[in-house]
């Protein structure tokens, strides 16, 4: 029995200009700095698709053969091997790459190599970089503790990296997967240098690409493990509606099946697939009020205990399955099983998504053995629940955990149930942007952290800000009464804080989405370690919690507890070469530099490049679909540029379905032009005109006689009471109601906008009157700032002030 329904595209045979080959070995040059290195006894090789690689099609690169005495060598602009065409061994295999130091640029076979890594199946008991054992205490009775490995990744200092493929399944016309000759070799050597960008590129041709996500994806997700019913959970949208705090996504934990009320003969209710109806008695209805009220919906999944016989879907599944029902006999969980894989989908979940759930959280915590030798269960879950949402010709989606490379392939994932701790929070960054290194862009993570830990409101606020910028913002709790992550339960500041990150959240929807279009046709993930762009930078490698947000921002989580004087957190930071500003406040930054960047719990530096354009959805309904009115920020800059990309946010990836908006920021003599091009492409999913807010950030008109000019198609815009000007405070904002999405609107400023000067004095002064400081100091210090201003560093410095003091002024003084 096939399932023929999940095959996907491949091209896995490689062109034969690529290939040397004798009895045993078979060697692909698939690019100069990626090689296929291939040992078989019984000279057959593997030409199918597999579990992590799906493409070898690549073109042919230039590279050079010769064979003496000594065995087979080959030259590519990226290495050279050298072969003795036996057995692969350390010293019959050598690989010696292009550049850097010749210590560090040489691999033989079975050599370690030390990559910057990946990332890891999961974080479940993780604390910080440290994982749990609750099964063991010390006689002291503290828990047990080990480091949390991760996976390897593609990225190495040295220069090259190795992916081994030998134990992958290989992936049948059929929709099935087989083992394959488990006495072969099969690995590939990645030999990219420091080109980390043109390795992951390659790496996503090779396995295949980020798939995109829906746009729904991009807003606030709830989740919490509670025993919700029906009325309590409606009532928790309406107040969220109230308090205007946006959701998207509701994800509902195994409270929505049957669990407490299962007969202990069936197990313990951890599996379960029947809604229980002492807590939800009309699903359908309730699955169609959450979407009435704008939310995508997903169910937690248990499914290693197979349905039993107290299940609604029993009867059907049990004689799919050639079981009596009568009998009461498990249909037991066997993902090795085509014709029981088939029959779970079509008797089991697709009957509760016509009734409306949109997709599924596959929470495997089982294991990674089968009945397969060496077939991770959890891949295979992965693989074709993701294929499976597909199957009405709209984008997949699943939420599961990460099951090694080719992974991205089945986003979102699912990072497990972490400790409630700064350790925790401190560690996710870097987790999260080091898992481009396996080209794996989608994490969630329970934002706030799941279990264990104690109430800290700065703690969950600091979470929630990192997760407004961080692939997927997912709130989430355990089963405990007091932790919950509703705004309202927290402090003044820490609700206030909340709401207004959470809103952000849905505002920079049409930034994310037009990165999720990036991530899917340039290759590029939404998340990425500072050393991508400036990899001979040391400094770049010192701040793991420090990465791209996209094309446009950068962002620097605080994860330490703020200083108790001075109220403020820091956060190390890489600034790049350039001109960057505070995205919240303008404030100017000279690049090329490592600093402390310190903020109050309002905010955490999030910093935008020179010229920098970032629309947001400036909609007063929290819709995540194409907004009627978007406010732009443009940050200060000689020329920038931004691709609005926009589509139905739900139909399947074709180039022909999506639509572009290009935004323009320029300088022309004298004069600053900002122009918003006509929308090219399916035009049909956007409103037909639209309201443009653009907030031209810390920047002021240089000639404050004249209006700007503004133009549709060349024409000057002829309805006066559509076009207003107002300078509010650091931003001069221009709005525009009714431009025809077809048509060019241009701003121009005649003598062009200028920067405003810093505000040093006025940010330093009220820093200074909220921290807990003696008020002597306070006035000393504003007074030598005052001034000095820059030349009081050098004195300040010599004051031996509290770390967190000495830090801010620092900051202020030498930021531009």
């Amino acid at each position: 029995m096939g399932l023929e329904q999940y095959w996907i595209e491949t091209c896995p045979e490689t062109n034969s200009g690529s290939v040397i080959q004798n009895n045993c070995c078979r060697i692909s040059i698939l690019t100069e700095a990626l090689i296929r290195f291939e040992y078989s006894e019984d000279g057959t090789f593997e030409d199918r698709p597999t579990q992590k690689v799906l493409n070898r099609n690549f073109e042919t690169p230039e590279y050079h053969v010769a064979r003496d005495r000594n065995g087979l060598h080959i030259f590519t602009g990226a290495m050279e091997i050298h072969y003795d065409e036996q057995a692969f061994s350390p010293g019959g295999l050598m690989i010696r790459v292009a550049g850097g130091k010749s210590s560090e640029r040489i691999w033989r076979y079975g050599d370690r190599v030390c990559d910057l890594g990946g990332t890891a199946r999961t974080l479940d008991r993780a604390d910080g970089a440290n994982l749990i054992d609750f099964d063991t205490r010390t006689s002291g009775g503290e828990r047990l503790v080990k480091p949390l490995i991760l996976e390897a990744g593609l990225m190495s200092r040295r220069g090259f990296s190795v992916m081994d493929d030998s134990g992958s399944m290989a992936l049948l016309p059929d929709g099935t997967v087989t083992p394959r000759n488990r006495k072969a070799v099969d690995f590939y050597f990645w030999a990219y240098g420091h080109r980390y960008l043109d390795c992951l590129k390659a790496f996503y041709h090779l396995c295949g690409k980020q798939p995109l996500l829906p746009r729904f994806a991009f807003g606030n997700w709830w989740s919490r493990y509670h025993r919700y019913d029906e009325k309590e959970y409606k009532n928790l949208i309406e107040r969220f509606e109230t308090e205007r705090i946006p959701f998207s996504v509701a994800v509902i934990d195994m409270d929505w099946h049957l669990v407490q009320e299962v007969d202990p003969k069936y197990g313990s209710g951890w599996t379960g697939y029947t809604w229980n109806p002492s807590l939800f008695p009309d699903p359908e209805e309730f699955l169609s009020w959450l979407h009435a009220h704008g939310l995508k919906v997903t169910l937690n999944l248990h499914p290693a205990d197979g349905i039993r016989a107290y299940e609604k879907c029993y009867p059907d599944i049990a004689r799919r399955m050639g079981i009596d029902p009568l009998s009461g006999e498990p249909v037991m969980f066997d993902i090795t099983d085509p014709e029981f894989l088939e029959a779970y989908f079509e008797t089991v979940l697709h009957p509760m998504e016509k009734e409306g759930v949109d997709f599924w959280w596959v929470d495997w915590q089982q294991g990674n053995t089968t009945k397969i030798e060496g077939l991770d269960p959890l891949w295979m879950l992965n693989h074709y629940h993701y294929l499976d949402s597909r199957r009405h010709g709209m984008r997949g989606l699943t939420f599961s955990r990460y099951a090694g490379p080719g992974s991205h392939r089945y986003p979102v994932g699912f990072s497990g149930d972490t400790v409630i701790s700064w350790e925790s929070l401190d560690f996710q960054p870097f987790f999260t942007a080091n898992a481009s290194n396996i080209g794996y862009g989608w994490w969630s993570h329970d934002i706030g952290g799941h279990m264990l830990g104690v109430r800290d409101d700065e703690l969950t606020t600091r979470w929630v800000q990192f997760g407004v910028f961080s692939p997927i913002n997912r709130l989430h709790s355990t089963d405990n009464p007091f932790n919950g992550k509703e705004p309202w339960k927290y402090n003044d500041t820490a609700c206030r804080v909340m709401k207004r990150y959470l809103r952000m959240r849905h505002q920079l929807i049409p930034y994310l989405y037009s990165m999720n279009h990036r991530a899917w046709a340039e290759d590029e993930p939404l998340v990425q370690p500072m050393y991508y762009r400036e990899p001979e930078q040391e400094e770049a490698y010192r701040v793991p919690n420090n990465y791209y947000f996209g094309t446009e921002l950068m962002v620097s989580p605080i994860t330490e507890k703020n200083d108790r004087e001075m109220k403020m957190g820091k956060a190390a930071t890489w600034i790049p070469e350039g001109i960057w500003y505070d995205f919240f406040t303008g404030r100017k930054y000279r690049g090329g530099r490592r600093m402390n960047l310190w903020r109050t719990i309002e905010d955490i530096p999030v910093l935008a490049k020179e010229g920098a354009i970032v629309p947001m959805d400036g909609s007063s309904s929290y819709s995540v679909g194409n907004p009627h009115k978007l406010i732009v920020r443009v940050f200060p800059g000689k020329s920038g540029q931004f691709d609005l990309w926009e589509d139905d946010g739900i139909s399947a990836q074709d180039d022909a379905l999506w639509v572009k908006t290009t935004l323009v920021l320029s300088k022309k003599g004298g004069d600053t032009a900002f122009t918003i091009t006509p929308a090219v492409g399916k035009r049909s999913v956007l409103p037909g005109k639209r309201d443009w807010e653009i907030h031209f950030c810390n920047q002021i008109e240089r000639n404050t006689q004249n209006n700007p000019l503004v133009l549709l198609d060349g024409h000057p815009f002829t309805d006066d009471g559509a076009v207003r000007m107002l300078q509010n405070g650091q931003e001069l904002i221009v709005s525009v109601e009714g431009v025809p999405v077809e048509q060019e609107l241009n701003i121009i400023f005649r003598g062009g906008l200028c920067e405003l000067p810093p505000r040093t004095t006025e940010e330093v002064f009220i820093a200074l009157e909220q921290a807990q400081i003696s008020y002597e100091w306070k006035a000393e210090l504003y007074d030598l700032i005052c001034q000095k201003g820059k030349e009081a560093v050098a004195v300040i410095i010599g004051k031996a002030l509290p770390r967190a003091l000495e830090g801010f002024l620092v900051e202020m003084l030498t930021a531009w």
